[in-house]
């Protein structure tokens, strides 16, 4: 398999994305990471990068990520709320466990929150945005959008007052 080779074939495997555990808070808009490539004091945020990165992404499809690689002097990440507020978090010679365990603390939604919204998204009686529909009309039996399909005119206001024989002929 073609998607299988390279220097770290695990991390392209669905099962490794849907085994991370950084989901952010939703406020959270943009996060950037800052290091250096050849530079010890960067070496927890390369691997950081390398090995959580692809999960982080995958389970926040709305998080800008951006990454500069060898534009710094010493390695951080900046993450950026959606009020215009910037938290500056210093990675100087920290492993990618610390950076890791750093932002789940601080930047991550707890482990109660996430259970909350998964059942909020799969209980078919809710639906929006953050649910599996996002209108009833998507549900089996109910009336369809007017936008996709046409409502019938005795659902119409308009001819909410007429019979069946002023309606055939209108």
């Amino acid at each position: 398999m073609p998607f299988m080779k390279g220097i770290a074939p695990i991390r392209r495997t669905k099962q490794y994305l849907e085994a991370g555990k950084l989901i952010m808070k939703p406020e959270i808009r943009v996060m950037t990471l800052n290091f250096n490539v050849d530079q010890t004091s960067s070496s927890g945020a390369y691997e950081f990068m390398k090995w959580h990165l692809p999960q982080l992404k995958f389970k926040n499809p709305a998080l800008q990520i951006v990454k500069f690689k060898n534009m710094t002097p010493t390695p951080f990440m900046q993450i950026f709320f959606d009020n215009g507020e910037k938290v500056l978090v210093d990675l100087y010679g920290r492993s990618r466990v610390e950076i890791h365990d750093h932002l789940w603390n601080t930047f991550c939604l707890s482990e109660e929150e996430q259970r909350e919204r998964e059942q909020r998204r799969l209980n078919p009686a809710n639906f929006g945005s953050h649910c599996n529909r996002w209108c009833i009309c998507e549900v089996p039996g109910q009336v369809p959008c007017p936008g996709f399909q046409p409502l019938p005119k005795s659902m119409r206001g308009k001819y909410r007052g007429k019979t069946e024989e002023e309606l055939e002929g209108s």
